[in-house]
């Protein structure tokens, strides 16, 4: 890439300020291009949320593509998905990078695939299966997901590439500010998040005995369920602020104690992510790649999905030992420092955008070949 400072360009639902986990994952990833003197871009796909002006925010990314192909040819095109409406707006996209004849990457996001594109009609199945297969790599996010790229949506094995999700190192950890000990839920809140659960286990008679406090930090229904936290007699001890910016998350972590989240489906929660990196004291379910990233018992506290008493038993063990939360803590921020910081990402994607380069580079053997 020879002349061109810029390595690749990021096409996202709401990019990055508006994009969710995928919109903080690209501003990280470009945030850590520019910590060692490399540019990435980012475009976005959809706008802040989908709307009429949707279609022409899209128009504008197939523009920019076809612009980068003319004046960047070897620019990196590097397209982020979900199910949904994404799937939709992805598989036009990917389409006109092979029409171009653009290098791109098809980078995976989805709770649930498997579900989205199972419920999907035949015709469409098609479409992502060329998608997939279209794309000089595939990135997923853990080995659930790579078993459905290669054997369902038909990717080829030898550019499917399971690159965990990532975060910047906040650094060490200072001693929490006094007071109760904080329990922190980030993300939307939502049914899938488990949230209802989450409320129901902070109102169990044994939780009420325990000093604490709660800051659910996400967007989606805040006011309603401020008002069953009201209804189950919680409002004292639990903030709902709505979104926060990325300043306000990590002062939030800085704060806490413990992160819970009881999510019914994930793909690799940032969340989870920002708590081990904090060196908080992480609950979540055993669901998406969590299994892969932690140990039930050593480094965070796995729970059913949907198990209030389950849940209600983790946080009141973790409220009433301190050592405990320290140790689980500390095991979760070494495993991040080894696995999952920013750095680590970085050095892994400029893997793989030179082998993308390298594969496809004048009097290579791939040269013009589609997987």
């Amino acid at each position: 890439m020879q002349g061109d400072p810029v390595i690749a360009r990021h096409y996202g639902p709401g990019g990055r300020e508006h994009g969710g986990g995928i919109g903080r994952l690209i501003g990280y990833v470009v945030d850590e291009a520019a910590r060692r003197g490399e540019r990435h871009l980012v475009t976005d796909t959809r706008g802040e949320r989908l709307s009429p002006r949707s279609a022409l925010r899209f128009a504008g990314a197939m523009g920019r593509m076809a612009l980068d192909r003319l004046t960047a040819p070897d620019r990196i095109a590097h397209i982020h998905m979900a199910g949904r409406g994404s799937t939709v707006r992805k598989i036009l996209l990917c389409g006109w990078a092979r029409t171009l004849g653009c290098r791109h990457v098809l980078h995976l996001h989805d709770y649930h695939y498997a579900a989205d594109y199972e419920a999907r009609p035949g015709w469409q199945r098609s479409l992502v299966r060329a998608m997939f297969a279209g794309a000089d790599a595939a990135v997923v996010l853990g080995d659930p997901d790579r078993r459905l790229a290669v054997h369902r949506l038909q990717a080829d094995p030898h550019r499917v590439v399971v690159l965990h999700n990532a975060v910047p190192d906040p650094g060490e950890r200072s001693a929490p500010p006094p007071g109760p000990p904080c329990i922190l839920f980030l993300g939307r809140l939502s049914e899938r998040k488990g949230v209802p659960e989450l409320l129901q286990a902070l109102a169990r008679p044994g939780m009420a005995s325990l000093s604490w406090r709660a800051v659910l930090a996400g967007d989606g229904p805040v006011e309603d369920y401020r008002r069953q936290a009201e209804t189950l007699g919680l409002a004292d001890r639990i903030e709902m602020p709505g979104w926060l910016d990325r300043p306000s998350t990590e002062a939030l972590c800085r704060q806490a104690d413990i992160l819970v989240l009881p999510s019914h489906a994930e793909g690799m929660s940032m969340a989870v992510l920002e708590g081990m990196a904090h060196g908080l004291a992480v609950v979540t379910t055993p669901v998406g790649s969590h299994p892969e990233v932690l140990r039930d018992g050593d480094s965070g506290l796995f729970v059913p999905p949907g198990d209030v008493q389950a849940l209600a038993e983790a946080l009141d063990r973790l409220l009433g030992a301190p050592d405990l939360r320290r140790a689980l803590g500390a095991r979760a921020r070494a495993r991040f420092l080894s696995d999952f910081s920013m750095a680590a990402y970085g050095r892994q994607l400029d893997r793989l955008y030179a082998a993308i380069g390298a594969e496809r580079a004048p009097g290579s053997a791939g040269e013009g070949q589609r997987p």
